[in-house]
């Protein structure tokens, strides 16, 4: 069966924001200091990897295997997403980190728009 084209939308704009984050993560400033020691540095930076990879598996999920529930669970990080991103832009204001978070909850909201229109109707296991 062939995907629908707001699925492929979806599927495609989630990834794009996904890759954002990751690389977002990997060019985080990791410099030890009073409050943040090596190794919680490090932890951080390998959970913030593994919750990439689940929502990647999520996206699969709901793109590929027609899973209604990731597509909630997707919407949730969104909402957490933008929370944690007025916050931080009300603490230190629009930098580069929080420019790229911007475009990612943005790619984020979009995909999910598009999967719940459009020939996307009906495509998912409820």
């Amino acid at each position: 069966m062939n995907v629908p084209k707001n699925v492929l939308r979806f599927e495609v704009l989630l990834y794009s924001s996904l890759t954002l984050d990751a690389l977002s993560v990997a060019f985080q400033d990791r410099t030890p200091n009073a409050e943040l020691t090596e190794s919680m540095i490090s932890v951080a930076t390998v959970m913030a990897g593994c919750l990439i990879l689940l929502l990647v598996y999520f996206v699969w999920l709901a793109a590929q295997r027609r899973k209604n529930w990731p597509r909630w669970v997707l919407a949730g990080g969104l909402v957490l997403s933008v929370i944690s991103l007025v916050q931080t832009i009300g603490g230190s204001g629009v930098q580069l980190d929080s420019g790229i978070e911007i475009v990612s909850c943005a790619l984020t909201a979009a995909g999910l728009y598009f999967s719940c229109t459009g020939d996307a109707r009906g495509w998912f296991n409820r």
